[in-house]
């Protein structure tokens, strides 16, 4: 795929243009956006990565516009399941819910960074050592493994056990008045760290993590850094806006964990099979390409991502019916009488939550 330096100055331009402008609106303005404005900004964050996609399948050519649709879908899934953290994280640690944007913001930079870093690495790797493709490959089918293991286990994770926040907090004299993205104030007459830093801390190192599975993921469905890049950056734009738009429907989705295992596992194997055809292993075929087993087309994976996260929504939703349903979550606008407690509690409850993963 023929990128021109042109159009890598113009797509980090306008991510830089579109975050700076995010992180201007909502400092100024810290505030819990209502549901017309997370629906409007998601409808123009995925509207623009459809667009995005016809121009790459136009320009580029059908195969690449597969590519980064399935890569895109890949990746939003999994930030979707990631979100399940964020609510946990934004509860354990108290975030008023006025300034959850603004912790947001910042942990979808630090994701983008860390993403960003490690696309430079994965292609380095992939490029100069064939072999990495088997490495990922069984990073991911272990990664589906320890999904469906985390999802029968039923364990529900606490933001206050990241060691990292931890030692953290034991370090460093945190106040105890959240100041937006103010870091550092004068309590009682002493210098403090705002708690809004440990926050930073456990949404920057959760990223890292997320990190790990999410470029193996996108390496095994496309190896052009371009769409790596693109489809990391549309996954993640409509993040905060998706966070408080389902804030209530997340919880809903309790076979997200499973849908994802599956597609992890299949894109492990997809990876292990592309591996086998770039083999330059001693130990494996003499050290010759493996060209009897079969390669998964581009289309092949974009039908079985897309079936997948529909029958996974579709049962989930079915389930939830089954059970009664959430009718008084007031994300959803079961319970008008919750708004003003909101203003102190975070999105979602850690402790009702159900079947969450990393």
């Amino acid at each position: 795929m023929d990128i021109s330096a042109l159009e890598w100055g113009i797509t980090i331009a306008v991510t830089v243009a579109v975050l700076a402008f995010d992180v201007v609106v909502i400092a100024r303005h810290p505030h819990e956006p209502t549901l017309k404005e997370c629906a409007t900004a998601l409808s123009v964050y995925i509207g623009a990565a459809v667009l995005f996609g016809a121009w790459i399948w136009i320009d580029h050519g059908s195969d690449f516009g597969i590519q980064f649709y399935a890569g895109w879908l890949t990746e939003y899934s999994l930030s979707i399941d990631n979100l399940f953290v964020f609510i946990i994280l934004m509860a354990a640690l108290k975030v008023p819910r006025k300034y959850q944007q603004e912790a947001l913001m910042v942990g979808i930079i630090l994701a983008l960074v860390f993403r960003a870093i490690f696309i430079a690495v994965g292609y380095q790797l992939i490029e100069n050592f064939s072999f990495v493709f088997y490495l990922f490959g069984a990073f991911l089918v272990y990664t589906a493994v320890n999904l469906v293991k985390s999802y029968r286990s039923e364990e529900d994770e606490d933001g206050k056990d990241n060691k990292v926040v931890a030692f953290a907090q034991r370090r460093l004299n945190v106040g105890d008045e959240f100041r937006g993205l103010k870091l550092f104030y004068v309590e009682h007459g002493s210098r403090v760290v705002s708690p809004m830093l440990i926050v930073i801390v456990a949404l920057g190192t959760t990223d890292l993590l997320f990190a790990l599975d999410s470029i193996p993921a996108i390496f095994g469905i496309t190896q052009e850094p371009y769409l790596v890049f693109t489809a990391n950056v549309f996954a993640l734009m409509g993040l905060r806006q998706l966070y408080f738009l389902l804030g209530g429907l997340l919880k809903r989705l309790v076979y997200l964990s499973l849908g994802l295992s599956f597609i992890l596992a299949f894109i492990g194997v997809k990876l292990v099979l592309h591996a086998l055809h770039e083999n330059e292993l001693p130990f494996i075929n003499g050290g010759e390409h493996v060209t009897a087993v079969p390669e998964i087309s581009s289309l092949v994976s974009l039908g079985v991502i897309v079936v997948v996260l529909v029958v996974t929504a579709v049962a989930s939703l079915r389930k939830d019916a089954k059970d009664g349903g959430h009718s008084g979550d007031p994300l959803l606008g079961g319970d008008p009488t919750a708004e003003a407690e909101q203003e102190q509690e975070p999105s979602g409850d850690a402790e009702s939550r159900e079947h969450r993963t990393t």
